[in-house]
C-alpha cells in the first residue's frame, strides 16, 4: 500500500512503524472473512481492511470524524485477522496507533471521556473492584434474573501449596481475576508444585497494563509496565525460569513490553527480558510434559473456548486443546472455534450491543455438542460468557487441578 504520511507524524518512531505496517498491507481482504464485526454488520469499514484505510487517511492529514471514532471503536482487537492475513499486517498494534491519534483529533463526549476513565480508574486496582463486587453479590437476590447470572459468585479459596520447590516461577496476579476468579491462580499453583515448581507472586506487582493500554491512555499503560519490570526484576535476577501467565489477555500485552518499550532507554532491556520469559500457562505445561508426570482421572466432556488473546494474539492455538485430551478429558465439537466471543477487556461495556451478539453466537457454538462444562484461557472471557451460560464456565487449569489423582 502507498502511503503519504505527514511529515510531522511520519519522522517520529510511531509514524515510521506505522508507515512500515501501512506499506505491508496489499488489499487481499482475506482479512474480513474472518472478522467477526464485519460478519455481524457487512460494512466495509467495520473490518481490518476499511480501519486500515481510516487510518491510513488520518495519518495522511484527512479530518478525523466522529465516523472515524465509531469504527474503530466497534474493533474487538481480536486479532483474528493476524492470524488470516498473508502478508503478516500488524493490523493491532496498527490500531492501537490510529486509535491515538483519534482521542487527539476528535475528543469525545463528556460522558464517554467520564465513562472510560472510571473503567481505567477501577479495573486495575483490587482494592477497588473487591468492595464493589461485594456489593454487587449483596444486591444480585434483588435484580432481575438476567442481572443476577451475571453477577460472579463467590469462589471457595484453594490452599496454595505451602512447600518450597527447587525450581521457581513468577505468576501474575491479575487485577479482577485476584479478587473475582481466584482459583485460577491457586490452581495453577498446586499443578506446578505436583511437577516440583514453585509459583512465587510480586505483591509490588499490579495491573498488566492492558485496560489503559486498549484505552489509548498511553503514558498510564506505560507506567504500569515499568511497575510491573521493577517488581519482577530481582527475581529475574535471582533466577525464576518464567513469569507464568494464567490469563492470556494479560499474557498478550506483557509479551508485548518489550515493542512498547523499545524506545525507553532506561527500561528497553528490561522489557525485552521481561517479554521473553513472559509464558502462558499452557505453555510451560506443555513444556514440562506435565500429563506425563501427574496422573489425572476424567472423561468429562469439555467445550475449549480459546480465548482470541491466545490463539490469535499469542499463536498459541491449539496448546490447551493437546494438555486436556491427553489428560482425559473429552472435547467436543465448537463451530467457528476462532470467533471472538465479545468479552474483549472493556468491550462487553462500551459495545454491549455488538458484544451481546458475540456472546450468544459463540455459546450457540460452544453448548452445540451437549458439553458438561466449558473451560477458558482468560479471565474476561470466563466472566462474559458465565453471565448466560447454561453450564457452568471454568478455567482450564481448574480442571486439571480437579483431575489430579
Amino acid at each position: 500500500m502507498q502511503t503519504q504520511i505527514t511529515p510531522s507524524f511520519r519522522d517520529t518512531p510511531e509514524g515510521r512503524e506505522a508507515d512500515a505496517i501501512l506499506r505491508s498491507c496489499v488489499h487481499c481482504g482475506f482479512c474480513t472473512a474472518t472478522c467477526p464485526t464485519y460478519q455481524l454488520l457487512g460494512d466495509e469499514l467495520d473490518g481490518p481492511r476499511g480501519r486500515i484505510y481510516l487510518i491510513k487517511q488520518m495519518f495522511e492529514g484527512q479530518p478525523v470524524t466522529g465516523k472515524t471514532r465509531l469504527h474503530l471503536d466497534r474493533c474487538l482487537t481480536c486479532r483474528s485477522c493476524e492470524t488470516t492475513c498473508p502478508s503478516g499486517v500488524r493490523y493491532g498494534r496498527l490500531l492501537d496507533l490510529g486509535r491515538e491519534r483519534v482521542e487527539a483529533a476528535a475528543p469525545r463526549a463528556p460522558l464517554s471521556r467520564l465513562q472510560r476513565f472510571l473503567l481505567r480508574k477501577v479495573f486495575p486496582y483490587p482494592a477497588l473492584v473487591a468492595p464493589l463486587l461485594r456489593l454487587a453479590r449483596m444486591v444480585a437476590p434483588a435484580l432481575p434474573s438476567g442481572l443476577r447470572k451475571q453477577v460472579p459468585k463467590e469462589q471457595s479459596v484453594l490452599e496454595w501449596p505451602a512447600d518450597t520447590r527447587p525450581r521457581r516461577m513468577l505468576v501474575l496476579e491479575g487485577c479482577v481475576q485476584s479478587v473475582a476468579t481466584p482459583r485460577t491462580n491457586a490452581a495453577a499453583a498446586r499443578v506446578l508444585d505436583g511437577i516440583g515448581i514453585q509459583l512465587i507472586v510480586s505483591k509490588d506487582a499490579g495491573c498488566c497494563g492492558a485496560v489503559s493500554h486498549h484505552l489509548s491512555a498511553t503514558d498510564e499503560a506505560l507506567a504500569f509496565f515499568r511497575r510491573n519490570i521493577d517488581a519482577w526484576w530481582p527475581h529475574v535476577e535471582q533466577g525464576v525460569e518464567a513469569i507464568v501467565i494464567t490469563a492470556s489477555g494479560c499474557g498478550t500485552v506483557v509479551n508485548d513490553y518489550g515493542a512498547l518499550l523499545e524506545h525507553d532507554p532506561d527500561y528497553r532491556e528490561k522489557a525485552k527480558r521481561i517479554s521473553e520469559l513472559s509464558r502462558d500457562i499452557g505453555e510451560v505445561l506443555s513444556d514440562e510434559g506435565v500429563v506425563d508426570q501427574i496422573t489425572f482421572s476424567t472423561g468429562r466432556r469439555v467445550a475449549f473456548h480459546s480465548p482470541c488473546t491466545l490463539q490469535h494474539g499469542q499463536q498459541l492455538n491449539g496448546i490447551v486443546e493437546s494438555i486436556l485430551k491427553r489428560a482425559g478429558f473429552t472435547l467436543t465439537d465448537v463451530p467457528d472455534d476462532h470467533l471472538c466471543c465479545g468479552s474483549a477487556g472493556t468491550y462487553s461495556i462500551l459495545q454491549p450491543k455488538l458484544s451481546g451478539k458475540l456472546r450468544e453466537n459463540k455459546l450457540q457454538a460452544l453448548q452445540s455438542d451437549r458439553p458438561e462444562l466449558i473451560a477458558t484461557a482468560n479471565i474476561g472471557c470466563q466472566m462474559h460468557l458465565a453471565g448466560t451460560s447454561d453450564v457452568p464456565v471454568k478455567h482450564w487449569i481448574e480442571l486439571l487441578d480437579e483431575a489430579m489423582a
